[in-house]
């Protein structure tokens, strides 16, 4: 039942950084640039992880998964839960899901991957729109 698919990771883009900072060509103040939204985010929904910053070398860094889609309406660009992920991907047909690592302590932050969710990715699960319709009054007694 894995609805995860079109994977792209940012690996390779995050380790060309890392070497242009520690080549001195970026400064850390270009690349620790979260905003308090995000460092908010990453407290607030954030999955930590065992991985410690690439800067500073003294925090784990914190995942935070923030979700975009036309069928999310006000809920596109909120940070989520992986535990609400699961529950979201059930629920709608497709949306885009943004990876981004944080740390807490000198805000550097990277997106490491992106991703699609939903039930277009599930063969079993059943689709709403054919779905038996709610009966949504009462049927009328006979008197």
């Amino acid at each position: 039942m894995r609805t995860q698919r079109q994977l792209v990771d940012y690996s390779l883009k995050r380790r060309a950084v890392l070497r242009e900072v520690r080549a001195g060509q970026l400064g850390t103040k270009e690349v620790c640039d979260a905003s308090p939204y995000l460092k908010s985010a990453a407290r607030f929904h954030g999955e930590p992880t065992e991985i410690r910053c690439p800067i500073c070398r003294r925090e784990f860094l914190t995942n935070v998964h923030y979700i975009y889609g036309d069928e999310l309406k006000q809920s596109a660009g909120q940070a989520r839960s992986l535990a609400e992920l699961s529950t979201l991907a059930m629920t709608f047909r497709e949306f885009q899901v943004f990876v981004v690592e944080v740390c807490r302590g000198c805000s550097w932050n990277h997106l490491v991957e992106q991703y699609l969710l939903g039930r277009d990715g599930d063969a079993d699960a059943p689709d709403v729109a054919t779905a038996a319709p709610r009966r949504t009054s009462r049927p009328q007694r006979a008197m």
